[in-house]
C-alpha cells in the first residue's frame, strides 16, 4: 500500500476490489451511511406527525444548537475511530474545559482570548500525549484514554467542585447569536462540513484512513504510526476542547462532571452514521446524521411526554438496529460481488 496514491474513498472492501466491482464496493462502504439516512428520514417523519413546525429554519437552528456539543465531540471521535482507536478522555476534557472557562474567563477580551487558546492547546496536548503513550508503550487505547479521563475528571473537581462559575456576556451572546437567519450552531456545522471536505483529502487525512484500514501495510509503506496516533488523538482532544467552549456558551457555567454525558453518545453518533469500530471506514457526514438522530430521539421523548429515562433505551435500540442493518447490508453486497 502506498499512501500517496490512496484516495479518501479507498477503504475496507473498496480498496481490495477489482475495477469491475468498484461500484459495488462503494455500495458496501456507503451502505451504513445510507441506512443512517433512512433512519433520520423516518424519525423526522415521525417527529413531524406530532408537530407542525418541524421542517422550518427555526427548528433547524434549535436542533443544531442542541446537537452541536455532541457533534463537536463526535468529530474528534470520528477521526480516532477511522484510525482504528477510541477516545474516552473526551469526557474529561469537556469537563476540564468548561470549568477552566467558567473560572478563568474575565471581562477583558484579552484574558478570555488567552484562556481560550490555552484550553485548545491543553486539549490538543492531552490528546497528543494519549497517542504517544499508545504508540510508545503499545497499550490499548481504551485503557489509556480511560486513565486520562479519570485524571482530567479529578482535575476538574479540583478547579471547580460543583457546577458554577460565570462567563462574559459577550461570550454567551455568541452562543445565542445568528447571522442571515442561521444560528451560530448552523454556521459551525457548515464550517465543520467544509473542514472535513478539506481534511479527508489531505495527506494526514488519507494516511489516518489508510492506517486504520491496515496498520501493517501502512507501516511497511513508511508511515510513522507514532505520528499518526499523536495527530489523530491530538485532533480528538482539540475538538473535545472546542466542544467544551461551545457548551459554556449554552450553559453559562462550568461543570466538573458534564463530560461523561458525551463519551458514549459520541461513539454512538459515529457508529450510527457508518463509522467502523475496526477503522478505515466512514466520514463526518455520517457522524452528523448520527448526532441528529440522537437529538431527534430526545425531541420525540419530550414531545411524547414520556420519562426521560426512555431516551438512552431508545438510543441504544437505534444503535443496535444501525449496527445490525449495516452488517446485513454489507453481507448482502459482499455476496453480490462474490
Amino acid at each position: 500500500m502506498t499512501t500517496a496514491g490512496a484516495g479518501p474513498a479507498e477503504s475496507g472492501v473498496a480498496a481490495q476490489t477489482p475495477a469491475g466491482g468498484e461500484w459495488r464496493a462503494r455500495l458496501i462502504d456507503r451502505a451504513p451511511f445510507l441506512v443512517a439516512c433512512a433512519m433520520l428520514i423516518a424519525l423526522v417523519a415521525i417527529y413531524a406527525s406530532f408537530r407542525d413546525d418541524v421542517l422550518t429554519l427555526e427548528e433547524l437552528n434549535i436542533d443544531a444548537a442542541a446537537a452541536m456539543t455532541l457533534l463537536l465531540a463526535a468529530t474528534g471521535q470520528t477521526i480516532v475511530l477511522i484510525r482504528g482507536g477510541i477516545d474516552l478522555s473526551i469526557g474529561g476534557m469537556i469537563s476540564f474545559g468548561t470549568v477552566l472557562a467558567a473560572t478563568q474567563f474575565g471581562d477583558q477580551w484579552t484574558t478570555t482570548l488567552g484562556w481560550t487558546i490555552a484550553i485548545l492547546a491543553i486539549g490538543f496536548g492531552v490528546g497528543g500525549i494519549n497517542g504517544l503513550i499508545i504508540s510508545v508503550l503499545r497499550l490499548q487505547p481504551f485503557l489509556v484514554t480511560l486513565a486520562t479521563w479519570s485524571i482530567l475528571s479529578g482535575a476538574s473537581l479540583l478547579v471547580l467542585p460543583i457546577d458554577g462559575g460565570s462567563l462574559p456576556a459577550a461570550w454567551m451572546a455568541f452562543g445565542s447569536g445568528s447571522f442571515l437567519g442561521l444560528s451560530s450552531a448552523v454556521w459551525i456545522l457548515i464550517v465543520l462540513f467544509l473542514f472535513w471536505l478539506w481534511f479527508r483529502d489531505t495527506r494526514l487525512g488519507v494516511t489516518i484512513r489508510a492506517t486504520g484500514s491496515n496498520e501493517k501495510s501502512a507501516y511497511l509503506s513508511g508511515v510513522s504510526i507514532t505520528f499518526i496516533n499523536v495527530a489523530a488523538y491530538g485532533l480528538s482532544g482539540l475538538f473535545a476542547a472546542i466542544a467544551a467552549l461551545y457548551l459554556t456558551t449554552q450553559t453559562g457555567a462550568g461543570s466538573p462532571t458534564i463530560g461523561k454525558d458525551y463519551i458514549l453518545p459520541s461513539v454512538a453518533a459515529a457508529v450510527i452514521g457508518g463509522i467502523s469500530l475496526f477503522g478505515g471506514r466512514g466520514g463526518l457526514s455520517g457522524t452528523i446524521i448520527g448526532a441528529f438522530i440522537l437529538t431527534i430521539i430526545g425531541n420525540l421523548v419530550f414531545v411524547l411526554s414520556v420519562s426521560g429515562y426512555w431516551q438512552p433505551i431508545v438510543s441504544g435500540v437505534i444503535l443496535l438496529i444501525a449496527v445490525l442493518a449495516s452488517s446485513l447490508a454489507e453481507r448482502s453486497a459482499r455476496r453480490r460481488i462474490n
